[in-house]
C-alpha cells in the first residue's frame, strides 16, 4: 500500500535509472533509454496513490536516520504536503511525457544513452529539491540539478554556440547560488539547525533579528532567480536554446527553472517575516514579466520566443509571490508546466520536420505538420490566456490577487498579458499560416513524437478547471494548496507548512472580462498584421534596445572585461610581485643573504679579530657611559 511514507520511492526510482544507464546503457537495449523511462513513469504511476494517501494522512514530516557516528544520527528528512505533492506530480509527468518524445527526437545520437542518464538524474535531483524538509539536502539537490542543466544545454558540445550556452548558464546561475549558499549560512548561523520547519518556527517565533533575517531572505532570493531567470540573471536562459529541445521543454519550460518559485514557495513563512525581501520578489518579478514581453516582441527564432515567454510567466508568479498569494502562483506553475512543455516539444517537431527554426524561413506549415499545428494553437491559447483554456483559469488567480492590492499592478500585468498573447500567436500565425515557405518539403513528425504533443494538450486546455473540482470536502486546488483540505492547521504548524497568505477563488467579473479582452485583442492584433503571410518591414519604436535586450548582455560583457579582467590582472601581479617574490620567496631567500654576509667577515686574519674585538669593547663601553647620563 502506498503512502505519504513511501514518498522517497520517487527520487529513488529515476536515480536508479541514471546508474543502471550510466554504467551499463552500452550493453542495453536502446543504450539504457527505455530504463530511464520505465522508471520516471513507474514515479508517475506512484505519485497518484500517493497524492490520495495525503488526503487521508494530511502533511507529513519524516526523519529517518541514515546512520549513526558517535551517538549523533544522521536524519535526511523528507516532507509531503499539497505543495510538495503538486510540484513532484509536475516534474513526474513532465519528464516521463518528455523522455518519449526524446525517443523520435534524438534518435541517431551518438551519446543518445547518455543523454537519458542525465535526464534520469536531473529528474532524481529535482524530486529530491523538492522533497527536501532540510536546507542541506535542498541545496545539495539544488547543485545537482543545475550541474545536469550544464550537461544537457551543452550536449551537442561540437557546437561553440552550445559549448558557450552551458558556460553562461554555468556561470550566470553559480551567481545566484553562492547567494543561496551564503543564506543558508547565516539562518543556520542564527537558528543553529538546517530544518526548514525548525527555521520557520524560529522565525514565527521571533527568534532571529529582522537585519539577518532580512539579508538571508534577499540572499536565497538570489539562488531563486538565478535558477528562475530572472531579472538581472536571466540573461542565460534564452541561450541555453542552443540545446536540444527535448531539455529546453524539461529542464527550462517545466522543471529546472521553476525551482526558483518552488523555493520562495517553500520558504514564504521567512519572506513574510522579512517585507523588505517581499517587496523585491514582487518588483522583480513585475519587471522581469514585462521586460521578457517586450523582447520576445522582436525574436524570430522560435525557441528563443518561448524562452523569453517562460522568464515572463515566472516574472508573473514572483510577483503573486511577493504580494502574498502563493496558491495562486502554485496553480499557474502547474498550468504553465503543461502548456510550455507543449509548446516547445511542439516547437521541436518543427525543427524535426523542416530544419528551420527561423520565423522568416517558416510558413504554411498547417498543411504538412496539422497535429503539430493543432496541439502548438492548444499551447499558444493557454499561454496567451485564451478564455476556458488552463493558463485563462490561473493567470486570472494572480491577477485576482493583485487587483487586491493595487489597481497599477492589475493594469501592468493585464498589458503583460495583451502581449503574451500577440507574441505567442505571431508565432503560430507566422509559421503556419500564410504561402508555403518550404515548398511542401515539410513533414510531420512520427508517433513517439506526437503522442506526448497530443497528452499535454489535454491538460494545456482543461487543467484551469481545477478550480471547480473539489480537493477534499468544498476545497478547490486554491484552497487545497492554502492548507485547507480538512486537516487542522496544527498539523501544518508542526510541519513548518504554512500558506495562509491567499484569497478566495471566487469568480471577478471585472478580471475575467478584462482578462478574456487583453487575451482576445493580443491574438487578434497578431493574426491581423500576419495572417497574410506578409513581412512587416518596419521597425517597431525602440526596436534596437530591444535586439540587443537592453544592452544587459554588453553591460555583462564589460564588466568582465573591463572590471573583473582588470581587477584580476592587477590582483596576480600583486601575488606575484609582493605575496610570492617578496613575501614566500624573499622569507626564504633572507637566511642565505644574511648568512652570505656574515660569511665575509670570516677572513682568518687574527689582527682583524683583534681590531673588531676592541671596536666592539669600546662601543659597549661607549653605551655604559652614555646610558649613566
Amino acid at each position: 500500500m502506498v503512502t505519504t511514507a513511501s514518498a522517497w520511492l520517487l527520487p529513488a526510482l529515476p536515480f536508479l535509472a541514471f546508474l543502471l544507464t550510466a554504467t551499463l546503457g552500452r550493453w542495453l537495449p536502446g543504450q539504457g533509454a527505455g530504463i530511464a523511462i520505465v522508471l520516471t513513469g513507474a514515479g508517475a504511476v506512484l505519485w497518484a496513490p500517493l497524492l490520495g494517501a495525503l488526503f487521508v494522512e494530511g502533511p507529513q514530516l519524516y526523519q529517518p536516520v541514515w546512520f549513526t557516528v558517535g551517538g549523533d544520527a544522521l536524519h535526511v528528512s523528507y516532507i509531503v504536503d499539497p505543495l510538495a505533492a503538486l510540484v513532484l506530480g509536475v516534474v513526474l509527468i513532465c519528464s516521463t511525457h518528455i523522455q518519449v518524445y526524446a525517443l523520435g527526437y534524438m534518435g541517431g545520437e551518438a551519446r543518445f544513452g547518455w543523454f537519458f542518464a542525465v535526464v534520469a538524474l536531473f529528474t532524481a535531483a529535482m524530486l529530491g529539491l523538492v522533497l527536501s524538509a532540510s536546507l542541506l539536502t535542498l541545496y545539495v539537490c539544488w547543485e545537482v540539478v543545475g550541474l545536469c542543466s550544464y550537461l544537457l544545454i551543452g550536449f551537442w558540445f561540437d557546437r561553440p554556440a552550445a559549448v558557450e550556452a552551458a558556460k553562461k548558464a554555468f556561470i550566470t546561475t553559480r551567481v545566484g547560488d553562492v547567494g543561496l549558499l551564503i543564506g543558508i549560512l547565516l539562518l543556520f548561523r542564527a537558528t543553529g539547525t538546517l530544518d526548514i520547519p525548525a527555521i520557520v518556527t524560529a522565525v514565527q517565533q521571533g527568534a532571529i533579528d529582522g537585519g539577518t533575517l532580512t539579508a538571508a531572505a534577499i540572499l536565497v532570493l538570489l539562488g531563486a532567480f538565478g535558477k528562475s531567470g530572472q531579472f538581472p540573471l536571466h540573461v542565460w536562459l534564452p541561450d541555453a536554446m542552443e540545446g536540444p529541445t527535448p531539455v529546453s521543454a524539461l529542464i527550462h519550460a517545466a522543471t529546472m527553472v521553476t525551482a526558483g518559485v518552488y523555493l520562495v514557495a517553500r520558504l514564504f513563512p521567512i519572506f513574510e517575516a522579512a517585507p523588505v525581501a517581499l517587496a523585491v520578489v514582487a518588483a522583480v518579478g513585475l519587471i522581469s514579466a514585462a521586460g521578457a514581453s517586450l523582447l520576445a516582441l522582436v525574436q524570430t527564432d522560435i525557441k528563443r520566443i518561448l524562452a523569453y515567454s517562460t522568464i515572463s510567466q515566472l516574472g508573473l508568479m514572483f510577483a503573486a509571490l511577493g504580494t502574498g498569494f502563493l496558491p495562486a502562483a502554485i496553480f499557474h506553475l502547474t498550468t504553465h508546466a503543461a502548456f510550455k512543455a507543449l509548446l516547445f516539444l511542439a516547437a521541436g517537431s518543427v525543427i524535426h520536420g523542416t530544419t528551420r527554426q527561423k520565423l522568416d524561413e517558416l510558413g504554411g506549415l498547417r498543411r504538412s505538420l496539422p497535429v503539430t499545428a493543432f496541439t502548438m494553437l492548444a499551447g499558444a491559447a493557454a499561454l496567451a490566456g485564451v478564455p476556458l483554456t488552463s493558463g485563462y483559469f490561473s493567470k486570472d488567480e494572480i491577477l485576482l490577487g493583485l487587483l487586491d492590492r493595487s489597481t497599477l499592478l492589475f493594469v501592468a500585468t493585464l498589458a503583460v498579458s495583451a502581449l503574451t498573447a500577440f507574441y505567442t500567436f505571431r508565432l503560430w500565425v507566422r509559421a503556419f499560416l500564410g504561402p508555403d515557405q518550404m515548398h511542401g518539403h515539410a513533414h510531420e513528425s512520427p508517433a513517439v513524437m506526437l503522442g506526448p504533443l497530443v497528452a499535454f494538450t489535454v491538460p494545456s486546455l482543461l487543467l484551469g478547471f481545477l478550480l471547480f473540482i473539489p480537493f477534499g470536502p468544498s476545497a478547490n486546488i486554491i484552497a487545497f494548496l492554502a492548507g485547507e483540505t480538512g486537516h487542522p492547521p496544527a498539523q501544518y504548524a508542526e510541519i513548518g507548512s504554512y500558506y495562509h497568505a491567499h484569497h478566495e477563488a471566487t469568480p471577478n467579473g471585472l478580471v475575467l472580462g478584462t482578462s478574456a479582452a487583453a487575451a482576445l485583442a493580443g491574438a487578434g492584433a497578431a493574426w491581423a498584421v500576419y495572417r497574410s503571410g506578409a513581412r512587416i518591414r518596419r521597425r517597431l519604436p525602440g526596436a534596437a534596445v530591444l535586439e540587443r535586450g537592453f544592452f544587459i548582455d554588453a553591460l555583462y560583457r564589460w564588466l568582465t572585461t573591463q572590471v573583473v579582467m582588470r581587477l584580476s590582472a592587477f590582483f596576480a601581479w600583486f601575488d606575484r610581485r609582493w605575496v610570492n617574490d617578496a613575501g614566500v620567496n624573499g622569507a626564504g631567500r633572507l637566511p642565505a643573504v644574511v648568512g652570505g654576509a656574515l660569511r665575509t667577515l670570516q677572513t682568518g686574519n687574527l689582527s682583524t679579530y683583534a681590531l673588531a674585538i676592541v671596536a666592539g669593547m669600546a662601543l659597549i663601553a661607549g653605551i655604559i657611559l652614555w646610558s649613566g647620563r
